[in-house]
């Protein structure tokens, strides 16, 4: 009985020992875990080791069913162009995209088995196809300077120069991504849940291509190559901007911060009126744009959709926002009133203009400032009138007209010295646009003067050549006028009484 008890107590500590050996051999380190593709969905207890078939024909037809739909989306954007334009040859470097419909599956096989019905978009010959790309394959083989810069659910993003030249952004389905790695845990299948994100990639260059604006990225082209064991993965070719910083925003000047507002404003009336009809952005967020030459694009589309929603009384038109719910009337024809229109403006009201817009600005322009804001915040406001509000903003602005209500009695005198320059002396003020010194726009010298009288630092200010997108000169002020040096190219006033 000893002996008996003895040998259990030696198994239990074998036992231990054993497992705690075999953890540390086999403890996770620092490495990065594996790339989605080989992570599978954990059975149940008690599961079989592999699913019946009809389960997995049942598995298959849902992730067949998710790509008809997707590939169904993209067809119909695509057909907005046929409509539009009439039927046309493929051209030598056109390319049907994503081989064209999505291949049968097995789950979709004629068969005794195959449950799943096949519809007209298993072996349909429509094409997904583009024009004929600036850029391809031939041009990314070369790159420099590539630079990760972002990824979302579905995308990466990259940096790249090309021919040394060009900078671009790389976009590509990120194999790492929410929608991968939840789809291959989901079905197992790398290859169709790749197919799945790629149509997303497919629809927003449609969209690229149909929606034309100054605010809307450029799409330069698009590649084919084979990557981590699928054929044909897709790389497009787009115009290159920065990521909208909201926190480096609200240190600019307010001219700056007008500039991206209106940029935004001019790009929501164009998908109000878009040859798709009115746009909305579903995915309505500040890092969905980025900013190329102080405009404001918009980068992400893969989530714009063109479908009204239908409805049978007012009740079924409701939008409902974090602090605000909105009803929008239903017309006769079943469908809510400009709802597209009035989601992407009430998004512009809680992202960007509460924020940009009646901070810093010229006093007399913050009553019809304030105007704006609070007409799209109660959504009081279509977006015609809102472009036609910022826009006479812009024309107050740059005209100068804002400025005749103004008192504008010089405080002092100052002395005209042409072609001379203060290279020192500089104090900081804000809003700037040089983070050393004070710098801002004026419509005029009187304008300049009233700056300067209105700064207790200020002895002089400098007249630059240098001008705004407003046509506005850039002037410096500084706190004292000991050194002045020749420069051709400007114009200094210095205080000679206070």
């Amino acid at each position: 009985m000893r002996r008996r008890k003895t040998a259990v107590a030696a198994g239990c500590c074998l036992a231990f020992l054993l497992g705690t050996l075999l953890n540390l051999l086999f403890i996770p380190g620092s490495e990065h875990p594996p790339p989605p593709r080989q992570e599978l969905t954990p059975s149940p207890p008690g599961a079989p080791l592999f699913p019946p078939e009809e389960e997995i024909g049942g598995v298959q037809a849902a992730l067949a069913r998710q790509i008809r739909e997707r590939y169904e989306e993209v067809l119909r954007y695509r057909q907005h162009r046929a409509a539009a334009a009439g039927r046309r040859p493929l051209r030598p470097r056109e390319r049907r995209l994503m081989d064209l419909a999505p291949p049968r599956t097995s789950a979709e096989q004629p068969g005794p088995r195959g449950r799943a019905a096949a519809g007209p978009w298993a072996g349909a010959s429509a094409e997904l196809s583009l024009e004929p790309p600036l850029l391809g394959c031939r041009d990314i083989r070369d790159v420099s300077g590539v630079q990760y810069l972002g990824s979302g659910y579905t995308k990466a993003v990259y940096k790249a120069v090309l021919n040394r030249t060009l900078a671009v952004a790389l976009k590509a389905v990120d194999f790492g991504g929410h929608d991968i790695a939840h789809c291959v845990r989901q079905f197992s299948a790398l290859g169709d849940c790749y197919r799945l994100a790629a149509y997303k990639i497919v629809k927003e260059m449609i969209l690229l291509q149909r929606l034309r604006h100054a605010n809307v990225l450029q799409l330069y082209g698009y590649c084919y190559q084979d990557s981590n064991d699928i054929p044909d993965t897709l790389t497009t070719i787009t115009e290159l901007g920065s990521p909208l910083e909201m926190i480096q925003l609200l240190q600019t000047s307010w001219e700056d911060r007008f500039r991206i507002c209106l940029s935004l404003v001019r790009l929501l009336h164009y998908l109000a009126h878009s040859p798709l009809g009115s746009v909305t952005l579903l995915d309505f967020r500040p890092r969905q744009f980025v900013i190329v030459d102080g405009e404001l694009k918009v980068t992400d589309l893969d989530d714009a959709s063109v479908e009204e929603s239908s409805c049978t009384s007012n009740s079924d038109c409701f939008m409902e926002f974090p602090a605000r719910n909105f009803t929008l009337p239903c017309s006769v024809e079943g469908r809510c009133q400009s709802m597209n229109e009035k989601r992407n403006l009430y998004n512009a009201y809680r992202f960007f203009f509460t924020y940009l817009l009646p901070h810093s600005a010229p006093s007399s322009l913050r009553p019809l400032l304030d105007k704006i804001v609070n007409a799209t915040g109660e959504l009081h406001w279509g977006i015609d009138e809102t472009a036609a509000q910022l826009e006479r903003v812009l024309n107050l602005y740059k005209s100068g007209e804002y400025l005749q209500n103004a008192t504008r009695v010089p405080k002092a005198e100052y002395r005209r010295v042409p072609e001379a320059y203060i290279p020192d002396e500089n104090y900081r003020c804000w809003p700037s646009y040089h983070h050393k010194g004070c710098l801002l726009s004026v419509f005029d010298v009187n304008e300049a003067i009233e700056i300067c009288d209105s700064y207790s630092q200020c002895k002089a200010f400098v007249l630059t050549n240098q001008t705004t997108w407003t046509g506005r000169q850039l002037v410096f002020f500084k706190m004292a006028s000991n050194h002045i040096v020749p420069d051709p190219d400007k114009i200094t006033y210095v205080k000679v009484t206070d």
